[in-house]
């Protein structure tokens, strides 16, 4: 039986796991947790630094070990790295241990709201929107396998967003 006490949010860059948790986990009374935050403070550097310095697989194995650890932890509202699902182990982790809720957001929009952001490594490119098509075409099927929950963030305020998953939850 999953722990009701975990909420982890999934979805691509710009869907608004981080700014949406934090109302949710506000909302819900929970820790509110990010795993890139969390790699971040305890390494030191950024996430783009680690991308220069050990490669997106170095990355993933500090993502992973992160995700392993803070699942573990009870009441926590974990927003993940869009990236996190690519790993068959993550997948196991998240659907094992919390309620899972896709953010879902269009390519437009992940364009929109990643468009003057410098700290994401794999948009640092000419073609962003190239990028960010191609990755929810590998990762969306992995998103929705997982999902206990699909939400929808297009043209939508976090705010809204939140009390939408905080019910679906509490229902």
């Amino acid at each position: 039986m999953k722990a009701l006490g975990n909420i982890f949010l999934v979805g691509p860059m710009g869907a608004g796991k981080s700014t949406i948790g934090r109302l949710l986990a506000a909302e819900l009374r929970l820790e509110f947790k990010d795993t890139d935050k969390e790699i971040e403070d305890r390494s030191g550097v950024d996430i783009p630094w680690i991308f220069d310095m050990e490669g997106e697989d170095g990355f993933r194995l500090r993502e992973a070990s992160m995700l392993d650890e803070l699942s573990q932890q009870d009441k926590i509202l974990l927003a993940t790295g869009g990236g996190i699902v690519m790993q068959a182990e993550n997948r196991k982790v998240l659907a094992s241990r919390g309620q899972v809720v896709y953010l879902k957001a269009s390519i437009d929009e992940q364009v929109r709201r990643t468009s003057r952001d410098t700290k994401r490594p794999l948009l640092q490119g000419d073609n962003p929107r190239a990028v960010l098509t191609a990755l929810m075409e590998q990762r969306h099927p992995l998103y929705e396998e997982i999902a206990d929950y699909i939400i929808d963030t297009d043209g939508r305020s976090p705010k809204s967003v939140a009390l939408e998953i905080s019910r679906s939850i509490a229902s």
